[in-house]
């Protein structure tokens, strides 16, 4: 449980490249994400090269970290994997936490950077990134050795919780 705590968003990075072996790693804990109907609709793209790092930071408004950050992954959905229309997207979303919980565990930082839904963003990244059509770019994730420290956060609160009914 320490690493849902410990997650942060960390945008600065060190000048440090992400080992092989920890990049296997983040793809291992996001495809151990549940899926509607075990579909498993997600593909990954895994970013290390500084130009295309460099080049989504200016065209998605909110990935500006990227010009720092030694790695990205974007996480894909299938529309071709439809058994359950619609849940790809809850998928892709698993997937995505399950790599920032693991980034974590490996002493990485990260940032969730989002795309779909928004019809502008996602087209811009997919298309940056060369994603088939009958795919959809679900999410950027932005991940480095931390250049920042961020404290754990807890964000419970009675006015969010309601037990049995409303």
């Amino acid at each position: 449980m320490k690493e849902i705590f410990k997650r942060r968003s960390i945008r600065k990075y060190k000048d440090k490249k992400v080992e092989k072996e920890k990049i296997e790693k983040l793809l291992k804990a996001a495809v151990a994400a549940p899926s509607a109907g075990n579909e498993q609709p997600w593909h990954f793209v895994v970013i290390r090269d500084r130009n295309i790092l460099n080049h989504l930071a200016e065209v998605h408004p909110y990935a500006k970290m990227l010009k720092d950050a030694p790695l990205a992954v974007a996480v894909c959905g299938d529309l071709n994997k439809q058994r359950h229309e619609g849940f790809w997207v809850q998928d892709c979303a698993a997937a995505t936490q399950n790599i920032l919980l693991e980034a974590v565990a490996l002493d990485l930082g990260a940032v969730w950077i989002g795309a779909y839904p928004n019809e502008k963003r996602e087209k811009v990244v997919s298309e940056t990134l060369g994603v088939p059509e009958n795919i959809k770019t679900v999410s950027l994730i932005s991940i480095g050795y931390p250049a920042e420290e961020k404290r754990e956060t807890d964000r419970l609160s009675n006015e969010i919780v309601h037990y049995d009914k409303w």
